[in-house]
């Protein structure tokens, strides 16, 4: 058991404090029925947007696609070396809508012990493959939209035993940003994850400073995940959320990413604003409204924390 607080990335584990300018949610590699003819599957392609990040400062990536869609750890090794930008792997799974039907029958039965066995041992290049060299440093799951399903429970109750089991943060999708009190209430309260350790992602989708102020009240980190050219109808909504929260006393709680889930919104090859977007255009807008300081938290500290583990 480690007792120094490290980020599991997908070279091994790395000291929190040498995380350095984080995106604290996207993704280079990603692959879902519901999203055809936009895969991201090109290695070389993903290559190409982590170099653009590092070149801008970027120094680390919070990788959150999960179990069954599309991960190719061995092409977020190969990034991460070819570029010396450190890259998080997720476990977990996302809505069942994303799966055939074959594999979510396949899998359920053993999640909780399929999540510890990628968090500690190694991660599956496929399903009923053997477990890989890299181990995943995070748990991604999911909501619906205003609800949660019975296949959300159940994935929420795996993840959250997967976490006693060895203290990995959990990211959650929140379908359009709703639904958030819905999984405080189940992950933090009937199943005993303490807050610190549940990032609730896609705020930006749900400008609602009552939603905000309560979820940073129940001691959570807060993901804005934006803009990205797929949701700008509320990224103009962005800064003032945050300057909200950040007046409220929740700075501490922020997170940034970019959620960059198709070919078409890549910044190498397609047409952005992708991965760098975040350190190009995003961050300077973030410090004239926010400050250095505030800034310097939600890229660096804040995710060093959420993304810390002594690993059990």
């Amino acid at each position: 058991m480690s007792t120094i607080p490290t980020v599991r990335t997908v070279l091994g584990d790395l000291p929190a404090e040498r995380l350095g300018v984080c995106d604290a949610h996207d993704h280079l590699f990603f692959r879902s029925p519901l999203l055809p003819g936009q895969e991201l599957d090109d290695p070389t392609a993903a290559t190409a947007e982590l170099a653009a990040f590092g070149a801008l400062g970027g120094r680390a990536v919070a990788q959150w696609t999960p179990f069954g869609l599309g991960r190719q750890v061995a092409g977020l090794r190969a990034a991460a070396l070819a570029t010396g930008v450190s890259v998080l792997a997720a476990t977990g799974m996302h809505q069942a809508a994303h799966y055939d039907r074959a594999l979510l029958d396949s899998a359920k039965p053993r999640l909780a012990e399929l999540f510890v066995e990628e968090l500690t041992v190694g991660i599956r290049e496929r399903s009923g493959g053997e477990p890989g060299e890299s181990r995943a440093g995070m748990i991604k799951v999911a909501g619906e939209f205003h609800a949660l399903s019975e296949h959300t429970r159940a994935v929420m109750t795996a993840a959250a035993e997967a976490h006693h089991g060895t203290g990995a943060p959990i990211g959650v999708h929140l379908e359009h940003g709703t639904a958030g009190l819905d999984v405080i209430e189940l992950l933090c309260g009937e199943l005993g994850v303490p807050p610190a350790s549940v990032i609730l992602g896609h705020l930006n989708r749900e400008p609602d400073s009552y939603l905000h102020r309560a979820a940073a009240d129940a001691g959570v980190y807060l993901a804005f995940d934006g803009p990205s050219r797929a949701n700008h109808a509320t990224d103009w909504r962005l800064f003032e959320s945050l300057a909200a929260l950040v007046a409220a006393g929740h700075p501490d709680q922020l997170l940034i990413g970019g959620d960059t889930t198709t070919a078409a919104a890549r910044a190498a090859t397609g047409g952005g604003p992708g991965l760098p977007g975040l350190l190009r255009r995003l961050r300077p807008r973030l410090v004239h409204e926010l400050g250095e300081h505030v800034t310097e938290r939600l890229f660096v500290a804040n995710p060093a924390r959420a993304f810390a583990v002594s690993w059990q």
